[in-house]
């Protein structure tokens, strides 16, 4: 029954939240907060259905300061749960035929963000020097799915080489940021759909020490001790309410 007033109010959520971002980007074409902004409007879908969203930032995560952002990627719901994490200042790299969405293709280039071509290897390449670019030259952040899909309930897949190559490229830290499991989490028909705890990591420089390879599976390991720990959190915090 919450369903048959849910999706109607979600899907107008959506239209409205989308015309208000195009209204904003159209007025302020790629801004270097206009990520930021999209991140935290969209978020507010999260109430509709029923999810609590709880962020822990670790003080060394500086406001305007580069990074090489990675987080899991899960499901659709991540537009309204994990994008709230975007701080000011970052641009994401995502699939290039998200352009022709409409609305939300046009929000998504106004945005600032960097589209890849996942097709072309050598498209590829040019966009992490795009990004690299990005990085020095507007001090701009950059955020990634490492995974490079959504897991949709297998924890956290193999990372691909892209974000660590840019991190060692740019000298720049790498901060994780990792959500709690969203597989089967709404359910449509349930008032209240629980916690999703986000933390964002304090920052990680890739030193000398290990080679890009060896970086990709130290992080792919981190994250699956934080997904772990922030599920157990989560677990507790809603065995509490």
């Amino acid at each position: 029954m919450i369903a048959l007033f849910r999706i109607p109010i979600l899907l107008i959520a959506f239209l409205v939240i989308n015309l208000v971002l195009l209204f904003v980007c159209i007025l302020r074409p790629f801004h270097k907060d206009n990520v930021q902004a999209a991140g935290a409007l969209y978020s507010q879908m999260a109430k509709v259905v029923g999810l609590t969203i709880i962020i822990k930032r670790d003080p060394a995560v500086k406001l305007n300061e580069p990074y090489v952002f990675i987080a899991n990627h899960q499901n659709s719901f991540d537009i309204m749960t994990i994008c709230k994490a975007a701080l000011p200042g970052v641009v994401t790299i995502g699939k290039k035929s998200l352009k022709w969405i409409p609305i939300f293709g046009q929000i998504y280039w106004l945005s600032g963000n960097i589209m890849i071509d996942r097709k072309n290897s050598g498209a590829a390449r040019n966009t992490l020097d795009i990004a690299a670019n990005r990085i020095a030259k507007k001090k701009t952040s950059v955020w990634l799915f490492p995974e490079g899909t959504r897991s949709n309930g297998r924890g956290i897949l193999p990372f691909k080489q892209g974000a660590f190559r840019l991190a060692k490229t740019t000298n720049e830290p790498v901060v994780m940021v990792t959500a709690s499991n969203l597989h089967k989490k709404v359910r449509w028909n349930k008032w209240n759909n629980g916690i999703v705890l986000i933390d964002i990591s304090a920052p990680q420089p890739l030193t000398e020490e290990h080679s890009i390879k060896e970086w990709m599976g130290i992080f792919n390991e981190q994250m699956k001790e934080k997904f772990e720990q922030l599920n157990e959190q989560v677990d507790d915090l809603e065995k509490s309410r």
